[in-house]
Formats: C-alpha cells, structure tokens, sequence
C-alpha cells in the first residue's frame, strides 16, 4: 500500500446534475470536465488531501446507468485500491441507490469508504447543495481511526447531511434537497458543526482480507407490484417470460397478497420451473412477515422467500449479481436469506 502523510481520496465523476454547469451563451446545463472542479469548488485547496479524479467521457445521465458500468465502476476502484483511502463517486440521483446497492455486494472485503453523492442542482449555481455533498463526502471517505484503519468501511450514500448505508437507501424526493431515506436503518453519521459517527452502526471491516471485486451480473429479473384488480393474464404473462430467472414481488403491508387460486398456482408453478420469487412490502417502512397472517402463509407454502426489510433497489441488484455468478437455485434462495452486507434487518 502507497504511504502517504496526507489522505488521499479519488473522485469517480460519473455524471449526473452536480457536474452541470450552465453555458453562459445558451443557459443549457453542460457536463463541465473536472479539471474545472477546483475553479467551482475552491474550497478543496484547503483540504489537505491529495485528491485525484477520473472523469466518465462522456459523462452518464443516471437514467442510462446499467450493470455495464456498474462492473465498470469497481474495476475502478480495484485498480485506484492501493493508491487510495477512500473513494467519491459523483453520480445522478435517480438511480444512485441502485448503484449503491449493487457495489455493496460486488466489493467484497471491502474496507476502505466508497461514498456516492450527487446534488440537485449544479455545482456552478449559487444555491447548490453540490459543494457542502461533494466537501463532506471527501472528509468522510479521507476519515480514519488513530490506528489508520476507515472510519467508514463501506459503500454509503451523502446527501443533505446524512451518511446512509447504500443497500438501504431510497430516492424519496426529486424537488427537494433531502432526496435520500433510509427507512429502515439509521443513519451512519450525521453532519453539523462536526461529522458525528455512529460508530455502533457502522460495518466492522477486516483490512487483512483482500478486496475481492466481482464483476458478473444477470439481469433476467423483473419487479411484480400487485395491485387490487390485478388480471390473471397479466401475472402469467410476466411469469412466463422467456429467460426469467427472479421476481421482486412488491406486496401489500407485512407481505401480504390476494388468496385467489389462479395466483398462488401460478407462483407454484413459477417457483417450480426454478424461478426465485421475493416478497417485499410496497410500504417504505417496516419488514414482510409471512407468517404473520393467512395471505402471507400461502405465499409460504407457494415458495416465496421473504426479503424482510430491504429495499427493492437492494432485492433487484442482490439478485442479479448472485444470478450473474451461476448459483444453484438452492444457493441463491439461501443467500437472498442472510443479509451479505448489511442489506436488510432478518428478525
């Protein structure tokens, strides 16, 4: 490992509107390189880190992210590991979470901060929330206990003040500043005067294991979200489709669904031929209880697994990556049951 007396953190611009700068002639929001990073944000000179950055060319809106460049991504981060103690991924906000989620489960072993932030609006604007995201994820990923090890061994996301664990946090709001909630588990560390850390909450990392990056995903998957009406010809469609391997299945309340015959033969017959169906509620907050009530119970008896109090960002990136490394189905149904990487509270 390099040694260095100052902290060293490496920006990953990926895309999104917090490296948007509005064209002075056209007032269109243009992708600025970030070689101008220092000139926008002056601030980082005062840091006293040695900051690189690697730049997307092009730069990605977040609605075009995809596995491709999620692999992409940690291929990044392993080659930068040595070099580096902690690493910040600028990044769009729509689908950050999904990216998150997805690096909690290919980096493995990982014990240095991976921290993913964005902004609502761009950082050249008087009124962004990009500078105060992108200087105090640069603090957090730099963060280390006296004896050297990270502060944060863990992919997180920063926004508005609030360090989230990846795998656990949802994109709630598109107008506000507070985009991101973690309903189910706190927060990591809070921002104000200083970084308050939740030490208690806080992934225990092993440095003497080596990162073990993955690269491999399948996305033969898709999301089912009942709803009361739902046809029967609809659902058999969906389950019947050509290549599907796994379903998120978003249900009502504590995970519950209709009692109707048609459906639960259907997923009888779907977990049959091998496909992996996972219950999660459509509420935000709270855990599927199967055994909970008789609606429940039958999608027990049908093979549903319960996906307890993950998110759907979480489920559908934990799924393609087991997928993606060709587990037997007996292996992936075991896995979707223990949290890999803190993703979801098993009661």
């Amino acid at each position: 490992m390099i040694q260095s007396e100052y902290p060293s953190v490496l920006l990953i611009y990926t895309g999104g509107t917090i490296g948007m700068i509005e064209n002075p002639e056209t007032g269109a929001l243009e992708a600025f390189n970030f070689d101008q990073l220092q000139d926008n944000v002056p601030e980082l000179k005062r840091f006293n880190y040695r900051i690189s950055s690697y730049q997307f060319n092009p730069p990605i809106d977040s609605s075009d992210m995809e596995p491709a460049l999620w692999a992409k991504l940690v291929k990044i981060i392993k080659y930068n590991y040595d070099s580096f103690d902690g690493f910040v991924i600028l990044h769009g906000t729509d689908t950050m979470a999904y990216t998150a989620s997805a690096l909690s489960f290919m980096l493995e072993n990982l014990s240095k901060p991976v921290i993913l932030t964005g902004s609502q609006l761009p950082i050249g604007m008087l009124r962004t929330d990009g500078k105060e995201n992108l200087i105090t994820s640069i603090e957090i990923a730099a963060a280390k206990h006296p004896d050297g090890t990270a502060v944060v061994p863990e992919v997180c996301i920063f926004f508005e003040n609030h360090l989230l664990r990846g795998n656990r946090t949802t994109k709630i709001n598109a107008e506000n500043f507070n985009a991101f909630r973690s309903y189910n588990f706190p927060s990591l560390a809070t921002a104000g005067i200083h970084i308050k850390y939740e030490h208690d909450r806080i992934h225990k990392a092993d440095p003497s294991l080596p990162l073990k990056p993955h690269y491999l995903y399948d996305t033969n998957v898709i999301i089912l979200t009942l709803f009361p009406g739902i046809q029967e010809n609809m659902i058999s469609n969906i389950l019947h489709t050509p290549g599907l391997r796994a379903v998120v299945l978003k249900t009502y309340g504590s995970g519950n669904a209709p009692q109707k015959p048609w459906f639960i033969e259907l997923l009888k017959d779907a977990t049959a031929r091998g496909i992996i169906i996972v219950n999660i509620s459509q509420c935000s907050t709270g855990t599927v209880e199967m055994e909970r009530y008789e609606t429940g119970l039958h999608l027990l008896d049908a093979g549903v697994i319960s996906g307890y109090d993950s998110t759907v960002e979480s489920v559908l990136t934990k799924l393609m990556f087991l997928l993606g490394h060709g587990k037997s189905e007996k292996e992936i149904r075991h896995e979707m049951s223990i949290p890999v990487a803190g993703e979801f509270t098993k009661s």
